[in-house]
């Protein structure tokens, strides 16, 4: 399956995203309201700057304390993440999440961001595709 059929199948294709310099607070804030668990950071809505996740946070509360809750995303967001195409495969993009051991990847087509695709939406997907082989091949044995 291709990113682009995974976004389709998510329905809203709409990407939360924060501005550089924004508060740690103002970002978990926005995390817990929307019960998600990545915000991309893009000074423009398109463009890619970096990608902040609820474990980013987690590890700077650990060494640094809750002062780094008034601090700027900047320092704690991950710079130029690992992105995704339309055309790319799930096989291909679930590969680079293991790899790489983070669960949010952002989609841009033309240098702009276009979605974003988590490692449950790939496993999802995956697992779908999986089940309609099962089904195809269960239909070759039984000669329907």
């Amino acid at each position: 399956m291709l990113v682009q059929q995974i976004l389709k199948a998510k329905g809203d294709s709409a990407v939360i995203t924060v501005k550089p310099g924004t508060l740690v607070s103002d970002a978990a804030r926005i995390l817990a309201e929307r019960r998600i668990g990545g915000l991309v950071v893009s000074r423009d809505g398109e463009d890619v700057a970096g990608i902040l996740s609820e474990r980013d946070i987690v590890r700077s509360l650990a060494v640094r304390g809750a002062s780094c809750l008034g601090e700027k995303i900047d320092d704690m967001m991950t710079r130029n993440p690992v992105c995704a195409a339309l055309q790319d495969t799930s096989d291909g993009v679930l590969a680079r999440m293991t790899d790489g051991r983070f669960r949010h990847m952002p989609v841009v087509e033309d240098d702009k961001l276009v979605g974003i695709v988590t490692i449950g939406d790939v496993v999802k997907a995956r697992l779908q595709e999986l089940s309609m082989e099962k089904d195809a091949l269960q239909s070759m044995i039984m000669g329907h």
